[in-house]
């Protein structure tokens, strides 16, 4: 009896072996099927990317076209905002550029000379009007200062951007 179960043990042994190899074997060719259809998403990406970057490129060259011609007005400044691929059709989109407000250096010299005069005459209790005048020079001094060092900031990341979309144009012949 001994040895009956040892034969059975064996064989069914024998069995889950051979199960696991046929699994094994059917799970490698999967993954040489995902990895295709994986390496061919990267490479439709990629296409798709690169069909964007001839798009505004071509948006880019139509606008020095026309300002070159001298037909836009030289008040009227237009920015691209946004660019769309979907296979065949691009669409691109347009919109006028905001009028500016005050810069950062005049805002934080308005904010600064009404904190300072302010401040200055709650500090000052024998005469506040000298008080909030003192303050309001302080203050107004500072605040342009902070707000001109904010402007800067900003002009160096509009560089940098600028400096970034420049480096991925690309030319084609038509």
């Amino acid at each position: 009896m001994g040895t009956l179960l040892l034969t059975r043990k064996s064989t069914v042994m024998k069995h889950l072996f051979f199960l696991a190899m046929i699994v094994s074997a059917l799970t490698a060719c999967n993954s040489g099927a995902d990895k295709a259809a994986e390496a061919q998403k990267e490479k439709q990406k990629t296409i798709d990317s690169l069909n964007a970057v001839l798009v505004k490129q071509r948006v880019i060259d139509s606008m020095k076209l026309v300002e070159a011609k001298g037909t836009v007005k030289k008040n009227t400044q237009v920015t691209q905002t946004s660019t769309q691929t979907s296979g065949n059709l691009e669409t691109v989109s347009a919109q006028p550029a905001k009028k500016k407000g005050l810069s950062h250096t005049a805002k934080g010299a308005i904010v600064g000379a009404g904190a300072g005069a302010i401040t200055g005459a709650i500090i000052n209790h024998n005469d506040r009007v000298k008080g909030a005048a003192i303050g309001t020079v302080l203050g107004a001094g500072i605040g342009a200062g902070t707000g001109l060092i904010v402007d800067k900031s900003v002009k160096k990341k509009k560089k940098r951007a600028a400096a970034t979309t420049t480096t991925t144009t690309t030319t084609t012949k038509q």
